[in-house]
């Protein structure tokens, strides 16, 4: 299907989207403490989104989720629901994943978190998971082909003894939350679209420390890994430009650019 391209206007209104879904997992990192539970999480996000904002939590009543954001601790490896009986404990490693809507426009981004004391590997999980990201981003130019992505993300990974999930991927996003081109973690040689300016889509690669496998709960939203092995996940929504891309969702710290030169 047809990629629709981005106009100045779409641009600006993604830009302040980004910056708000940005600002989220800025402005939640003081809580991500031991004893705090997903709900309380969850109800800081919803109302700094709603009140301070002005701007929609996309996930909420998404295909009937229930909550405002998806927070997936440990062997989770997406789409947890936010839980007043579910608290964090010394040792976990959490997604945060915040998708807004403001003025129409969709964006989508989450990172990891620690609480407390992380076990080494872990940790690695998470930096690996990262730098899978960035190094993404390097290939992202107008006639590239998408499946570049998937490539340099799946070779970086395995390198490091580590695994991709395969049954979720990247997204087009802009007025529509989920939308084409489909951007897989992994390398499809079929996924061959070409990358023009103008497009934006999400990169959001999910790695575990044992097998890729992963298994839907009973919630019908909850992905678990299926051996118990622990789950990464970072994510940004991403600008093509005509030399490169932008990172619409681009935080405070980060350890790349917010502009990429990639020719």
């Amino acid at each position: 299907m047809k990629k629709k391209l981005k106009s100045k206007y779409d641009i600006k209104q993604m830009r302040i989207s980004g910056k708000i879904t940005a600002n989220v997992l800025e402005m939640i990192k003081p809580y991500i403490v031991p004893d705090i539970s997903t709900e309380d999480i969850n109800k800081i996000c919803h109302n700094f989104i709603t009140l301070k904002k002005k701007a929609i939590p996309a996930c909420l009543g998404y295909n009937n989720f229930p909550k405002s954001i998806c927070i997936s601790i440990n062997d989770v490896v997406c789409h947890g629901i936010p839980n007043k009986n579910l608290f964090l404990k010394n040792g976990d490693i959490v997604n945060i994943d915040v998708s807004v809507i403001k003025n129409d426009y969709y964006t989508d981004a989450s990172k990891m978190f620690f609480v407390g004391k992380v076990d080494k590997k872990n940790k690695l999980l998470c930096k690996t998971t990262r730098k899978s990201l960035y190094l993404s981003l390097a290939c992202i130019k107008p006639e590239n082909k998408i499946n570049n992505i998937g490539k340099i993300i799946q070779k970086y990974i395995e390198n490091k003894k580590f695994s991709v999930v395969k049954e979720y991927c990247g997204h087009g996003i802009g007025k529509k939350f989920h939308d084409f081109p489909h951007i897989l973690h992994f390398y499809n040689k079929t996924n061959n679209i070409e990358i023009k300016e103008g497009m934006t889509f999400t990169v959001e690669p999910m790695v575990n420390t044992k097998s890729s496998y992963v298994k839907c709960m009973n919630d019908g939203w909850t992905v678990k890994t299926l051996d118990g092995g622990y789950s990464a996940q970072y994510e940004h929504t991403i600008l093509v430009t005509n030399n490169g891309c932008e990172i619409l969702t681009h935080q405070k710290k980060e350890k790349i650019p917010k502009i990429l030169i990639n020719i």
